[in-house]
């Protein structure tokens, strides 16, 4: 990562947008529970002790609610993966030592139902980041040393 806005790829801001949904709908349930500060309701130390971990999970979520709202801003900003060298977001077709082909996607995070994608900080994902087809990247698996070859990004 260079530090730029990044691309996103659609199933990656798919996701942030569920997410940001169900936090959003998440806080509101939060923020509705906490008592009204200017009420006379007189309570004990534990309603306290409950009011003061409810504003907690409030701050955690605004906190995660602000982070989501960037990285989409900054994605809109990025615009579309680059088609000339492997990126965050972009579709690349690798040959591996055994001959096989795979083609993946590159994104910063992890979904378990796309068999396909390898995240920007794994392994693979962050020695396939910067190059261009017909480049060789090396990378560590847990049975040593590896490489790929970059066949095609698209």
């Amino acid at each position: 990562m260079t530090g730029d806005p990044e691309p996103i790829s659609a199933d990656a801001r798919h996701a942030l947008e569920q997410e940001l949904a169900d936090l959003r709908k998440e806080r509101g349930l939060v923020a509705a529970s906490l008592r009204d500060k200017d009420s006379d309701e007189v309570g004990d130390r534990a309603d306290e002790a409950d009011e003061l971990q409810r504003a907690d999970q409030l701050q955690h979520l605004d906190r995660r609610i602000e982070q989501i709202t960037v990285r989409l801003r900054q994605a809109d900003l990025a615009g579309p993966a680059r088609t000339d060298e492997v990126g965050v977001g972009s579709t690349v077709t690798v040959r591996f030592p055994d001959g096989s082909t795979d083609t993946l996607h590159v994104s910063e995070l992890p979904d378990a139902l796309d068999e396909q994608l390898v995240t920007a900080d794994s392994p693979l994902g962050s020695a396939l980041l910067g190059h261009r087809p017909g480049d060789t990247v090396r990378y560590h698996t847990p049975e040593g040393q590896t490489s790929a070859v970059v066949m095609s990004i698209g």
